[in-house]
């Protein structure tokens, strides 16, 4: 069986989820990465490294993804749920199109690799769940981010559970709630240049962090902003 340990990426193709990927695979994990197209990065070319075909609105593909994982690995010992989904609506203009795909994507699928993956990563007694929230998860920002905010309160709430659910299997859950961090998503929404954004590899050095931490040094939330705003 592969001896080190093993985490499931989403949204590992680009942004913060390949810095993530990048900074794990630099400190010794095995990494089964989730990529809705999936991409041919040279250091993807490793006996450590698989990718696999993810889309995170396929409710059957967590399942999916986490046998092809086992089956490459044996174990799985951490999941960071990243792929995440933004519309830019106030919470009267959206529809009901609208809310579905963001609760889909920035819930609804992160509950479902969680589950999935349960019974492996209760093996350890050391299993760690990463949920990519968002700063919209604590509070409203704006009008334009209100629909957003919903999915991402719901997230924050999702890990939560997971955290209660895993205690006593050893499974510790954190939400990571990031302001504007320099990605493709953030660019598309703010003016501020990427200097000014809080950096991805930044926030992979803190979640690298988070998943070697011992079972008696649990963090429910991880809070981090490039920019003063009220209590965060």
């Amino acid at each position: 069986m592969q001896q080190q340990r093993v985490a499931l990426i989403s949204g590992a193709n680009r942004g913060l989820g390949e810095a993530i990927a990048r900074q794990l695979a630099k400190t010794g994990w095995s990494l089964s990465l989730g990529m809705r197209t999936p991409s041919s990065a040279a250091w993807h070319n490793s006996e450590t490294v698989q990718v696999v075909a993810y889309d995170a609105t396929d409710a059957a593909a967590e399942a999916r993804w986490v046998a092809t994982a086992l089956e490459r690995f044996g174990r799985i010992d951490a999941v960071v749920a990243n792929a995440g989904l933004m519309i830019p609506k106030t919470v009267v203009a959206a529809d009901e199109a609208d809310m579905d795909a963001l609760l889909e994507v920035n819930v609804k699928a992160p509950r479902r690799l969680a589950a999935a993956a349960w019974a492996a990563l209760s093996v350890s007694g050391k299993g760690r769940v990463i949920i990519i929230a968002s700063l919209s998860g604590k509070r409203v920002k704006s009008a334009s981010s209100s629909l957003y905010s919903v999915s991402k309160f719901a997230a924050l709430g999702l890990a939560h559970g997971l955290r209660h659910t895993g205690w006593e299997l050893g499974i510790r859950a954190t939400a990571i709630c990031p302001g504007f961090v320099a990605t493709d998503m953030a660019r598309g929404l703010t003016t501020r240049g990427d200097a000014q954004m809080t950096a991805p590899a930044d926030l992979a050095l803190l979640i690298t962090t988070l998943l070697d931490l011992p079972n008696e040094a649990s963090v429910a939330e991880l809070n981090i902003n490039c920019q003063l705003d009220d209590s965060y």
